[in-house]
């Protein structure tokens, strides 16, 4: 792979993912790490907001937004900046500078092109702090995901030892892999299951073999589609809305903790709460509510008001005074 090539299979690695390593980086396009950081190196020049982060918890990342979005160019466009890369002087050779110049505005749309000296009074280092560790918790431990890419690029079957949500073992699957897609901070292996689309999470992959069949896909399905697919099924399934009262000063938390699962918000009552709407795949899912203690009064369905009541109720015998109580 030229370096030119190398360059936007660099960017739209790094457009693919929130966060990765250059490591992972070098494994995926056959260079080394020191490859992979002088070309990070020229996309920062070149005005693409890269960020890197050293340490245990860093990463390379492509700053979210609008700019160094690869959808936008034409397939000329494309087709161009693979053979010259960032290089507008090459461009110029080839005839071909206006539509370089174009491509480049598309993926830097605030800079002025050619690149000139970044004269801000302060480092993009100096604004940005990324901290990927997830919030009150360890991160899950994970398997060798460049490996796993590895023998996903093989085009071959998988025999994967995998244990589902709430199951107490493993067992065994053989599975089609598309390929790996990360979402919501969690990576997960993309395959077919006996020709139906599935998501795997790493953090309960346990181990894999490369079998010797080719993967056997769906047809015209890929990667980018499929994932794509899984994740509004698996949104769609949210069919069972809860209506409750939140205090005014716990909806911050709610957001954060419900998620896309919170699909709409009311006005502030006289009483300083909060009409929200919550979404579930089943009524069982309102558990979640009870983290807000006494700050919340679910509504309806009257379904998952009697069933926080019946949880209440379990809680309040749990706690007695005259109750059992652990031994020392």
């Amino acid at each position: 792979m030229s370096r030119p090539q190398r360059l936007i299979e660099l960017l739209a690695a790094l457009q693919a993912r929130p966060r990765t390593t250059a490591e992972a980086l070098a494994e995926e396009l056959g260079v080394s790490t020191r490859t992979v950081l002088r070309d990070v190196r020229a996309l920062v020049d070149a005005g693409i907001p890269v960020f890197t982060e050293r340490g245990k918890y860093g990463g390379i990342s492509l700053l979210p937004g609008d700019q160094a979005d690869l959808s936008k160019l034409t397939t000329g466009e494309a087709d161009l900046l693979r053979a010259v890369g960032l290089d507008l002087d090459r461009a110029r050779q080839l005839g071909g500078e206006a539509a370089a110049r174009s491509a480049l505005r598309k993926l830097t749309p605030r800079r002025t092109l050619p690149p000139v000296r970044d004269d801000l009074p302060l480092a993009l280092t100096d604004v940005i702090a990324i901290d990927n560790r997830p919030w009150f918790e360890d991160a899950a431990p994970l398997p060798d995901v460049a490996g796993l890419v590895r023998d996903v690029r093989t085009a071959r079957r998988l025999r994967i030892v995998y244990r589902r949500s709430g199951d107490a073992a493993a067992r065994e699957l053989v599975v089609d892999p598309y390929g790996l897609a990360q979402r919501g901070g969690r990576w997960y292996l993309v395959a077919d299951r006996d020709g139906r689309p599935r998501l795997f999470a790493l953090s309960r992959l346990q181990r894999w073999a490369v079998l010797d069949g080719a993967r056997r896909l769906r047809a015209g399905a890929d990667l980018a589609g499929t994932a794509r697919e899984l994740g509004e099924t698996l949104e769609r399934r949210e069919h069972v809305k809860v209506t409750a009262r939140v205090d005014a000063a716990s909806l911050d938390l709610a957001r954060r903790i419900l998620g896309a699962r919170l699909r709409a918000v009311g006005g502030r009552g006289d009483d300083g709460r909060v009409e929200i709407t919550v979404a579930y795949d089943q009524v069982d899912g309102v558990r979640q509510l009870l983290q807000f203690g006494e700050h919340i009064e679910v509504l309806a369905p009257e379904a998952a008001r009697r069933l926080v009541e019946r949880l209440a109720a379990a809680i309040v015998r749990a706690h007695a005074a005259d109750g059992p109580r652990p031994g020392p």
